[in-house]
């Protein structure tokens, strides 16, 4: 048997897939298992021992190249694929697998755009339950047996090397609670990402009560595009923090974060790889649902949210238009701290 599944999203979107993964593997020892990602989160998935192969697919780069298009599509092509998992709710993707020859075609017939599709499931928007269980109700249409719903990110040895030579280099006391923050997350929203992130002020007064009342050690960690962001809360934290931001890879993070004894996190990636890696969480949820895009399984995982009337809006894949973004700003240091205190 040979399998292709189709996700070109964000870090957390693939991880979602990978109980996908972990139940074709028990369902099909031998088979060869290939992935479509986008850079980023080929970085990644490359390493997970059940994925034989990954075609990169970065949208920017195949604009007006239709060179890009004919060698990915040959590409696929030529491995002679006889089912499809389909993840990406685009059109052209399933034209693609249809063009390529391949038989079984799964996936979701989200606004009509699953017409090239075999096998479809009906879809409006993720509500009801976690995204994890549409992707495995993907399995169950072709009567594929669930076995685990639990996501897998495998870091490799020299990422936690790295890591531990990291934390030497911070001279970090292995006998403090080491608790990771992480102010940003929320890329794939791209500008929006805003909606998703309590504010630098609220995440430096927490830390200083965590410090405060546990003597934790903090690694503030993030890409390079939220620097400045961290910066903010540096200049306002009264404690020393060790400063990690711009400095990792995705698999450094991962690395980094499966040292640690707990994680404080916005909603987005960075959450979902701290779970996957097995490291507990306190993740702060405004305008999306956490119990379609939380943590799950939930145990071990602390969600904080306002549970204002108007939560969630982001419904059906929409933002509602909203000014204010009260569920954020409202939400106190207190009620995060009194959520901090279970991985603690």
């Amino acid at each position: 048997m040979k399998i292709l599944i189709i996700n070109p999203y964000g870090i957390g979107d693939v991880l979602f897939t990978t109980p996908v993964i972990s139940n074709l593997r028990l369902a099909y020892p031998q088979a060869t298992i290939a992935y479509l990602a986008n850079a980023r989160t080929a970085d990644f998935i490359k390493f997970n021992p059940d994925i034989t192969q990954v075609f990169v697919y970065e949208r920017d780069e195949f604009v007006g190249k239709y060179q890009k298009y004919f060698e990915l599509f040959n590409n696929i092509k030529q491995q002679g694929f006889e089912m499809v998992f389909d993840f990406s709710l685009n059109s052209s993707f399933g034209f693609l697998s249809a063009a390529c020859g391949i038989k079984k075609r799964v996936g979701f017939d989200y606004r009509k755009r699953g017409r090239f599709l075999t096998h479809r499931v009906p879809l409006m928007g993720y509500e009801d339950k976690h995204v994890i269980e549409y992707y495995l109700d993907l399995l169950r249409l072709v009567q594929i047996p669930v076995k685990t719903k639990e996501m897998t990110f495998p870091v490799p040895g020299k990422d936690i090397q790295w890591a531990q030579a990291w934390l030497e280099r911070h001279n970090i006391d292995s006998s403090r609670p080491l608790i990771a923050v992480l102010p940003g997350g929320g890329a794939s929203w791209g500008k929006a990402a805003k909606h998703k992130r309590w504010s630098a002020s609220n995440f430096a007064h927490l830390i200083d009560k965590i410090v405060e009342n546990f003597d934790a050690a903090i690694i503030l960690l993030g890409d390079s595009k939220e620097e400045e962001l961290c910066r903010q809360v540096t200049r306002e934290v009264h404690f020393p923090i060790h400063f990690g931001v711009g400095e990792t890879s995705l698999l450094g993070l991962a690395a980094l974060l499966k040292q640690c004894q707990g994680a404080i996190v916005n909603d987005g990636g960075p959450l979902h790889v701290a779970e996957a890696v097995g490291t507990k969480t306190v993740s702060i949820f405004g305008p999306v649902d956490p119990q379609i895009y939380g943590p799950y399984p939930a145990e071990g995982h602390v969600v904080v949210q306002k549970n204002l009337p108007c939560q969630p809006c982001y419904r059906r894949f929409r933002m509602a238009n909203c000014g204010h973004i009260s569920c954020l700003g409202e939400l106190s240091v207190e009620e995060v701290y009194r959520k901090v205190q279970h991985i603690l």
